[in-house]
């Protein structure tokens, strides 16, 4: 019951706080709804870009992966640095510059209208059938089992699952539809903090549990035990092989930081480009803490349950509720529950901008007022939200949920980083060269990874039965070295679209040259210290890969 109360206690108190900053807001001003006036200063930044990124898809399913292939999977955090750094000193001040509110407007600009709704519906297809369903699906499986929801309310535990997927839906909701993008940055900032608290905790109290008592002697004995997990190359067959880290998992990031609209619409909505730079900096130092909530749980579980769970995934709930001391229950549900709300109203928010500038504004109603704008986005983000409730149940059997993310994103996720990566560093390939290089990628994608690979797959695994290998770690491999890893896919296939783009750019070349212009809506005089502190942090990942390397 203190559990409960403490949780409910947090979320409310969250929200009022968050409604008390918004009211000063013009909700019905596009500007203000969507953009939060632009007025967000860098820590309200980095706080709503890390919690964006922190829910129970990264949590649990981060932490599960580092249950089965240890400190390899580093990787999607600590690179994650980096892309923010090249966000922060080539990509915003090119957004700022240009008055974005949405990463397609600048499509329209640099291409024309058809290839930037060609990608705001690429955008929103991913997020109703994959990210918002995900967020919510996982995000329930955790709620539900830190407060024994089949137990509490006397439903089977598909009935609970349901009713936390449409409790979670319809706050989220409220804060994304009702309050625009500063109610969700607000909301994510004081979220943020409670997060980083009491996931430091899960690791502290898993290190005493393992170490009788001691955080230093838990963190030596797992050191000892476990050494040769604690290497930052992963292996083929691991879902991190060492040589993904320099082809598609660089592309990932690099796309999900600097160009995915429910991230970088923190920073767009920057006050000036100084303090988007030091948001993004800010945001990228914390990130190389990461692995201290995001991976080393999942490694101390490994070892405190000898490897004996039934599923990976299971690893971050049962650390928690063995180590965790009861009265701290409670809170810690509260702070992840705002994660999983922070992560499913970022997707909706940006959802809603999306449909409302680049779709209603752009094809159904040009002559419409900003209020109308506005008014239709909120009815789109309702719609939006129950399509993705409804769909949350079904994904009950996708496995694992991290990797399975990761890997249908790459679907829109390259085709789209491709023609803006094309778009800001030529200045005369043609609107067709990105059309045909958005098609080209995702259907390749879909090629590769839905029919080829299964092909591939098939074919070495029924191999290896007819030479009488049985061995699970044997197979895994033969499994792993019969198809490219995905992420090497995602790089092939981007150097083939830019070359594609490339070579229609010289036979059919623009007639003018694109420039970008400054619409002057926010400074863009940079961060005076960003190369030094961008500089630093590169290093600090490069350091901490070269000490764990084995």
């Amino acid at each position: 019951m203190l559990g409960i109360i403490s949780f409910v206690g947090f979320t409310l108190l969250v929200a009022i706080i968050a409604y008390l900053a918004t009211r000063k807001t013009d909700e019905n001003s596009s500007d203000g709804y969507f953009l939060g006036g632009r007025s967000l200063t860098a820590g309200v930044i980095a706080g709503s870009l890390l919690l964006t990124n922190l829910s129970t898809e990264q949590i649990v399913g981060l932490n599960g992966s580092a249950y089965t292939d240890g400190l390899s999977v580093m990787a999607w955090e600590t690179l994650a640095a980096i892309a923010m750094v090249v966000t922060a000193i080539f990509l915003l001040p090119r957004y700022l510059k240009g008055g974005l509110t949405t990463i397609p407007q600048f499509l329209a600009k640099r291409f024309d209208v058809t290839t930037k709704t060609i990608t705001s519906g690429l955008f929103l297809t991913g997020y109703v059938v994959v990210l918002l369903p995900v967020i919510l699906y996982s995000g329930s499986v955790a709620i539900s089992g830190m407060f024994d929801v089949p137990g509490l309310l006397g439903v089977s535990d598909k009935m609970a699952l349901v009713i936390c997927i449409w409790g979670i839906g319809i706050i989220g909701s409220i804060y994304a539809v009702f309050g625009g993008l500063k109610a969700v940055a607000v909301s994510d900032s004081i979220n943020a903090i409670g997060l980083l608290t009491g996931g430091l905790l899960i690791p502290i109290f898993g290190l005493m549990a393992i170490g009788d008592g001691n955080v230093f002697t838990g963190m030596e004995n797992l050191m000892t035990t476990d050494a040769a997990r604690f290497d930052s190359t992963g292996e083929s067959g691991q879902e991190v092989p060492f040589s993904t880290i320099f082809t598609g998992m660089m592309l990932v990031q690099l796309f999900y930081w600097g160009t995915n609209q429910q991230i970088i619409q923190r920073a767009l909505a920057a006050k000036n480009l100084a303090e988007g730079q030091k948001g993004l900096l800010l945001a990228s130092f914390l990130k190389i803490l990461g692995p201290l909530i995001l991976v080393l749980p999942g490694m101390i579980a490994y070892h405190y349950f000898d490897g004996s769970l039934a599923s990976s995934d299971l690893a971050y709930p049962e650390l928690v509720r063995a180590v965790l001391p009861k009265p701290l229950v409670g809170f810690f549900a509260a702070v992840l529950f705002g994660a999983i709300l922070s992560s499913f109203n970022s997707v909706l928010n940006s959802s809603v901008t999306l449909f409302g500038i680049d779709i209603y504004k752009q094809h159904i109603n040009p002559e419409a007022q900003e209020r109308t704008v506005v008014k239709y986005g909120k009815i789109f983000g309702v719609c939006l939200a129950l399509a993705a409730m409804f769909i949350a149940p079904m994904i009950a059997n996708a496995g694992s949920l991290f990797n399975y993310l990761q890997e249908i994103n790459g679907i829109y996720s390259i085709p789209i980083f491709t023609i803006i990566v094309v778009g800001y560093l030529t200045k005369r390939v043609p609107a067709i060269a990105a059309k045909i290089g958005i098609f080209s990628g995702s259907i390749l994608y879909i090629i590769s990874q839905f029919f080829l690979k299964d092909h591939f797959v098939d074919k070495a695994l029924i191999a290896a039965e007819e030479a009488g290998i049985t061995d699970a770690a044997a197979l895994k491999l033969i499994e792993a070295e019969a198809y490219p890893h995905y992420l090497h896919i995602m790089a092939i296939l981007f150097v083939l679209n830019v070359g594609i783009m490339l070579i229609i750019g010289k036979l059919y070349p623009r007639k003018e040259a694109f420039e970008l212009e400054y619409t002057k809506q926010v400074s863009i005089e940079p961060y005076k210290y960003v190369y030094h502190v961008g500089l630093t942090i590169c290093a600090i990942v490069i350091g901490i890969y070269i000490y764990f390397a084995k």
